[in-house]
């Protein structure tokens, strides 16, 4: 018989996961980009060998967006949106769980928590990235292509730079409406965001494996 938890953060514990961030932030800031991305991927990795609870598993699935979204290169993220992925990618890399995870069903709850502030901060970048996905999943079928190999190809030009600029216009209109700029840590539960789809799951993406999360 299912059971339904629900977990309500204070301000004072929203400022716990900030200091928490930025300490992962400074503790990786020695290390490339690459290491941040693969730490992260062996994250979802373990996390898939231990089978988590199914909300860790629809959470963990953001993870591997962001992964994706760093590693496309038909993406194509400029250096600032990239800074902004890799400090919420960061915190997966530093290591220092609330609880450890291989704690059986509880060990991935603290990973959970922070990967759904990361979705409330970074949800423009979230949607604009899925649409990409979608959209040159599409047109590759139309086309007769394989999306895992078009890279930056002239005909996602419009695209890309269109969502990007919507990802733009959306974040700049939430920090003027004072709910943050980018992943600067201005999560909140009165931030406004609404739920947040986490992945796309109608196009290829060069992240890790997806999790079967309906199972």
């Amino acid at each position: 018989m299912p059971l339904t938890i629900n977990l309500e953060l204070s301000d004072q514990d929203l400022q716990h996961f900030a200091g928490v961030v930025e300490s992962a932030k400074q503790a990786s800031a020695g290390l490339s980009d690459t290491q941040v991305i693969d730490a992260a991927t062996e994250l979802v990795t373990k996390a898939q060998q231990s089978n988590p609870p199914q909300f860790v598993k629809e959470r963990l699935e953001l993870v591997g967006t962001l992964v994706a979204m760093a590693r496309d290169e038909g993406w194509s993220l400029p250096a600032e949106d990239c800074a902004n992925v890799r400090a919420a990618l960061s915190y997966f890399a530093h290591g220092a769980d609330v609880i450890p995870d291989n704690v059986p069903v509880l060990g991935f709850i603290d990973d959970a928590i922070m990967i759904e502030l990361c979705a409330r901060e970074m949800q423009h970048e979230i949607e604009a990235y899925n649409d990409f996905i979608e959209y040159r999943q599409r047109e590759a079928e139309r086309r007769k292509l394989d999306p895992a190999t078009v890279g930056r190809a002239d005909w996602l030009e419009g695209r890309r730079e269109e969502l990007q600029d919507r990802m733009h216009r959306r974040r700049n209109r939430d920090f003027r409406g004072g709910f943050g700029s980018g992943f600067g840590m201005g999560f909140g539960g009165s931030s406004g965001y609404g739920p947040v789809r986490r992945y796309s799951d109608s196009g290829w993406r060069p992240g890790p494996p997806r999790f079967s999360v309906g199972r």
